[in-house]
């Protein structure tokens, strides 16, 4: 059912760039409230690790999609869509317009223009290559992958398990790159009128921004966090474990892992992480791209005031 076409903002950016604090200062001041386009937010127990918003924020703003699910319940891209467009009705059906914020690139993707045509999937085959990936290692599938489909191989982590079966098994399934299949998705209309902005800052000023990030995490209990959800008897293989930086923390609460080691670990794939992030945006389109060199985002809260403007949410 297509969704009231009500122009919608999409608030983007890398890692650590501070999306969410900016997304606040403008529900303040605007009748917006905040869906989370990220693919971790949603499961509730990973406030720390996975960056939800605070409780000071949620009494500053509306938030939804965050903490929605249980850590061991399934999520998927078809599912998230689903749950986005509920919440994009209740808040349109309260005179109210909806700002995503996140920066999950393909979740992005598939809320603006929707999910890719090619469907092609095999329950058997897919339970191979998981046993496979589960004997041999990401890595190895992943070398895999970068012979069949480089391109694909680039955008993904050698050590993201499930986009790695997922590339392989679509490739197995047609003979065709998953990279090239999704340069083919045809987009002929957007799912709804938006604006897509993306926050970008000099390299420098974000490395330094992710360290203090992660600093504050660290500090804030992140492993006391892991260590109780493994205590309720969660695998740490879970999915929910997959967001950046918890398998370096589980490796520190096991024991295998030195505090400042940990630390370091953290932050350099955070910081990998932002490259790849900015690699993806620059593929998107169309995008308002805000921050110019040197200057801190929240900066440019001005010039996103007049693009609410013009797309008729006036100030509270």
């Amino acid at each position: 059912m297509p969704l009231d076409p009500i122009p919608a903002l999409f608030l983007s950016g890398p890692t650590g760039i501070g999306k969410t604090d900016l997304a606040v200062r403008l529900a303040e001041r605007f009748p917006l409230e905040i869906i989370s386009a990220d693919s971790m937010q949603v499961y509730h127990g990973l406030p720390i690790g996975t960056a939800q918003p605070s409780a000071h924020q949620r009494r500053q703003a509306e938030f939804h999609l965050c903490g929605a699910l249980a850590p061991t319940e399934p999520f998927s891209v078809q599912r998230f869509l689903t749950l986005c467009d509920e919440a994009h009705r209740r808040i349109l059906a309260r005179g109210r317009f909806p700002l995503y914020v996140g920066g999950t690139g393909l979740y992005l993707r598939a809320l603006r223009w929707g999910l890719f045509d090619q469907e092609a999937r095999d329950p058997a085959l897919r339970a191979r290559l998981e046993e496979e990936i589960q004997a041999l290692g990401a890595p190895a599938l992943h070398a895999r992958l970068a012979v069949i489909d480089p391109r694909a191989a680039l955008r993904i982590a050698p050590a993201d398990r499930v986009r790695i079966v997922r590339a392989l098994e679509v490739h197995a399934l047609t003979g065709r790159p998953l990279s090239e299949l999704q340069r083919q998705w045809t987009r002929p209309a957007p799912r709804f009128p938006h604006v897509l902005a993306v926050l970008v800052a000099p390299r420098e000023l974000l490395r330094r921004r992710i360290a203090e990030r992660t600093d504050a995490m660290l500090a804030a209990g992140w492993a006391d966090e892991v260590r109780a959800l493994l205590a309720e008897g969660l695998s740490p293989r879970q999915h929910c474990f997959k967001a950046l930086g918890y398998h370096e923390v589980i490796e520190h609460v096991q024991g295998r892992l030195a505090f400042g080691l940990m630390r370091e670990r953290i932050i350099l794939r955070t910081q990998q992480f932002a490259k790849r992030q900015m690699v993806w945006f620059r593929r998107e389109r169309p995008a308002l791209w805000l921050a110019p060199p040197g200057q801190e985002p929240a900066a440019i809260y001005p010039r996103l005031e007049k693009l609410l403007a013009k797309l008729g949410t006036p100030p509270l």
